[in-house]
């Protein structure tokens, strides 16, 4: 089956990731939903305008957990997937037309300082001297890239 490249640059979450779990072929698989919006500019000089596209992506497995540990609601990504028709006949033979998007890559752009800080407003968890804390251990494997890592060593 056939199916068409996607490339959501520079975007944004609209919200947190959604995550549930269904049955797959081999038992049970995490599914999430997340909706990421990105804005381009059209036009030139004074008629520039800006146009958001929001796309509502699946996620699958691995990639939908650590997704819904690392990210949240603002936080920026860029996405490759796919697109694919959903078409079907319901119940009562109409046939319904449709398209789903399935995220194939998904490239975490915050830093890890800004990462945290989002979790951390977002569950308003802070220690006793005030400070935030990191409210999640890294767990497995998360892809990132963008971000700036601290090396003591580069410094010199």
């Amino acid at each position: 089956m056939a199916f068409v490249r996607v490339e959501q640059r520079n975007a944004r979450l609209a919200s947190s990731v959604k995550v549930e779990f269904v049955k797959g072929r081999d038992g049970e698989v995490a599914k999430g939903v997340v909706t990421i919006i990105s804005n381009t500019k059209r036009g030139s000089g004074d008629e520039r305008t800006e146009e958001a596209t929001a796309i509502q992506w699946t996620l699958w497995g691995a990639q939908a957990e650590n997704a819904a540990e690392y990210l949240g609601k603002g936080s920026r990504v860029n996405v490759v997937g796919r697109l694919r028709n959903n078409n079907y006949t319901d119940g009562d033979g109409r046939d319904v037309y449709g398209f789903g998007f399935t995220v194939e890559e998904l490239d975490y752009l915050d830093s890890k300082a800004e990462s945290e800080a989002r979790r951390e407003r977002a569950n308003g968890s802070t220690d006793e001297s005030g400070e935030g804390r990191p409210t999640a251990k890294p767990r497995g494997r998360a892809r990132r890239s963008g971000g700036q890592r601290s090396n003591a060593s580069a410094a010199n």
